[in-house]
């Protein structure tokens, strides 16, 4: 159980995505066939491609795994995909082993991981992940322990914006039951089950990173969400005015902050 879990809404989360994610084992053929082509955003593909040539690479929160077979073509030399369901990860190792490639996998329960220091070259993590990290100071602190000297955080996440943002097909409008300064909101999409979210503002993020002794070398905003839920009308907060999504690159510092 998690150190940060006071209220025991950690270890509800945990098991609702445990669950959520038997979705990967019924669907793995699909995913299988995804993996063997998969490829990151352009964003992403455009900001770690002069990093990952012969890097070892660490993905905390690793989901289902799909894009952990997009940065080994990309030219990283592995992916070490950490995520607290035995669900995914039993179902990333085995994708990873069917297809030859250099990804392994292991639960854990963050934000301390129990791996030894500077283990790589690259953090990449997002698209679902910050958000449920209760813990985010002690999450950076970990990643930029586990970074090389020089090393870098990638991030790719939803704004934080978005738990506000109705999905409205003709009109986009603000929850009336969320708080863009709220610290947590359950979330009614996916995995649901009573899962908390827990928010912080884009400045609240930027400055965990900063403290934890990151150089920030690259943050912007993007109108495109990262996920859509399946068979789900094109909201009308996709339709690129709003921010639904961000991109954060950071360089490991010599120290941490004080």
């Amino acid at each position: 159980m998690s150190t940060f879990d006071t209220d025991g809404t950690y270890e509800e989360t945990r098991r609702a995505w445990d669950d959520a994610s038997h979705k990967h084992v019924r669907e793995y053929g699909d995913h299988l066939a995804q993996a063997r082509t998969v490829r990151l955003l352009p964003i992403e593909e455009e900001l770690l491609r002069p990093l990952l040539e012969g890097a070892e690479v660490l993905h905390p929160q690793s989901g289902h795994g799909l894009d952990d077979h997009a940065l080994i073509r990309l030219g990283a030399r592995s992916v070490l995909g950490l995520d607290y369901s035995p669900t995914a990860v039993s179902a990333a190792q085995r994708r990873a082993d069917d297809l030859g490639v250099p990804c392994s996998y292991q639960v854990t329960e963050l934000p301390h991981t129990g791996l030894d220091p500077s283990v790589a070259d690259v953090v990449y993590t997002g698209k679902g992940a910050l958000t449920w990290m209760e813990g985010l100071d002690a999450w950076a602190a970990e990643m930029h322990r586990l970074l090389r000297p020089g090393g870098h955080l990638f991030v790719y996440e939803a704004h934080p914006l978005v738990p506000l943002w109705s999905w409205d097909a003709e009109e986009t409008w603000v929850r009336s039951d969320r708080s863009y300064f709220a610290a947590s909101h359950v979330n009614d999409t996916f995995p649901a089950r009573g899962a908390t979210e827990h928010q912080r503002t884009l400045a609240q993020v930027v400055m965990t990173v900063l403290g934890a002794g990151f150089e920030l070398l690259h943050l912007a905003e993007h109108p495109d969400p990262f996920w859509k839920p399946e068979d789900q009308v094109p909201a009308a907060a996709w339709d690129g005015r709003l921010p639904n999504a961000i991109s954060l690159l950071a360089r490991r510092a010599d120290a941490p902050r004080t």
